[in-house]
């Protein structure tokens, strides 16, 4: 029992020290932005600023006019990204782990070999069909190319596989079909599985660099990383509008993970997910 108590002490501690190191910088991060240029450059590590400001956040905004479009592209693309991985996911999920059809293990083993493709090789392609279907520039060029995702297929396809199927039986029974069960009793109780896609699939659109830099050109259509890129050239020695623009760009993910985080926990451990 020491010997047990000793290791989880210990491995407490080596949490507790992660834990530390990956929240000073954001914790800096945070306090200066509220700070102005001078105290920054003083070279200080306080985390309480001497004199704080919120002319950081109203200067970025006011001196930047494309920064509030940049955020708005990067939200709307981002909740439709994310709804459609939700909703098709979920769908050929569920049909691979529930439903025989012709054809059904190629498609899964296609989906696996998709899993083994580094998402760069394929840019090249995306940017030539997009750019024959005239869709560059445009928000159907950025949100459609990633409507699906064949990790979360595979993931929402593990989650099903240990659904149990009394449920649905039950539903059989009460006159429902597939579409009506899937909607109405199997999707409501896959919360766990949902919240981890959710919370995965939105970081990754709303961090999304590579796929707005190969399609977008016009500056008023950039996504928000991209923009803080520019806007990071622009401003290189303004630490406190850098910081700023940083934060704001942090807090969305911040509020979707603690409100799905009960569920998340949840769903990584029912999928097996990384």
């Amino acid at each position: 029992m020491k010997t047990i108590r000793w290791t989880t002490g210990i491995f407490y501690l080596l949490l507790i020290g992660y834990a530390v190191i990956t929240l000073v910088p954001f914790l800096w991060a945070l306090s200066a932005s509220f700070k102005p240029l001078a105290e920054i450059a003083a070279g200080g590590v306080n985390f309480i600023p001497e004199a704080f400001t919120t002319d950081n956040y109203r200067t970025i905004f006011v001196q930047e006019p494309l920064f509030g479009r940049w955020l708005l592209n990067s939200a709307i693309a981002a909740i439709l990204v994310t709804l459609l991985n939700v909703l098709f996911n979920s769908m050929a999920g569920y049909a691979l782990a529930r439903i025989r059809f012709p054809g059904s293990q190629v498609w899964f083993f296609m989906i696996l070999a998709a899993l083994m493709i580094p998402g760069q090789i394929t840019l090249l392609p995306k940017f030539l069909i997009l750019k024959s279907l005239g869709w560059l520039n445009t928000y159907q060029g950025l949100i459609l190319p990633t409507a699906i995702n064949a990790t979360f297929i595979f993931m929402m396809r593990q989650f099903f596989l240990n659904f149990p199927k009394e449920l649905e039986e039950a539903a059989a029974l009460d006159g429902l079909g597939r579409f009506e069960t899937f909607f109405r009793v199997v999707l409501p109780l896959a919360k766990p599985a949902l919240a981890a896609q959710i919370i995965f699939v939105f970081m990754g659109s709303w961090n999304e660099f590579l796929l707005p830099l190969v399609i977008m050109s016009d500056p008023e259509m950039f996504t928000l990383p991209l923009g803080l890129n520019a806007f990071k050239g622009q401003y290189i020695s303004y630490w406190n509008y850098i910081m700023a623009a940083s934060i704001i760009f942090t807090l969305p993910v911040l509020a979707l993970y603690s409100f799905f985080n009960r569920y998340f926990i949840q769903g990584v451990t029912f999928t097996g997910g990384k």
